[in-house]
C-alpha cells in the first residue's frame, strides 16, 4: 500500500484537478438547468406524431439529467477526497491510480488494475445471468417420460 503522508500528486496537481472537478461540475449544472428550462417551456403538441417525438425528447433530455446527477455526485465525491488527502488512489489497492488516468477520469476511484478486475466480475456476473434456463416447467430435460 502507498505512503499516504508523502503524497505522489503535488499541491499544483491537486488544485489543476480541483479546477478541472469544479469546472466540470458547473458545466453539468449549466446544461441541467437548460434541459429543465426546455422542459419547462415545451407546448403540448397536437399532433399524436409530433406529441410521441416530443415526448421522446423529453425522455431523452430526463436521462441525460439523470447521469449528470449521477455525474455531479461522483464529482463531490471526488473533490471531498481531495480535501482528505486520499484523491488519486485505489479505493481497493490503496496504490495511486496515476496522472493519466486521472486526467482521463478525473473521477475516477479505482487503478487501472483493479478496474479491469470489478469489470471482468462484472462480465461474468452478467454471463451468469444469460445462461439459458435448460429445465422446463415439468423438471429437468431428463425427467420427461418418452414412452
Amino acid at each position: 500500500m502507498a505512503d499516504k503522508s508523502k503524497h505522489y500528486l503535488t499541491n499544483e496537481q491537486l488544485e489543476y484537478f480541483r479546477s478541472k472537478l469544479l469546472n466540470w461540475k458547473s458545466e453539468l449544472l449549466k446544461e441541467s438547468k437548460n434541459a429543465q428550462d426546455s422542459l419547462k417551456t415545451q407546448e403540448p403538441e397536437p399532433d399524436f406524431i409530433d406529441s410521441a417525438c416530443s415526448m421522446a425528447n423529453q425522455t431523452i433530455e430526463l436521462r441525460t439529467k439523470d447521469r449528470s446527477r449521477k455525474l455531479i455526485h461522483k464529482i463531490d465525491m471526488a473533490l471531498e477526497r481531495i480535501d482528505k488527502g486520499t484523491y488519486g488512489y485505489c479505493e481497493e489497492t490503496g496504490e495511486p491510480i496515476g496522472l493519466k488516468r486521472l486526467e482521463a477520469r478525473p473521477i475516477a476511484t479505482l487503478c487501472i488494475e483493479a478496474q479491469e478486475q470489478h469489470e471482468k466480475k462484472e462480465q461474468e456476473f452478467r454471463d451468469e445471468d444469460e445462461l439459458p434456463n435448460t429445465s422446463n416447467q415439468f423438471g429437468s430435460s431428463n425427467d420427461i417420460n418418452t414412452k
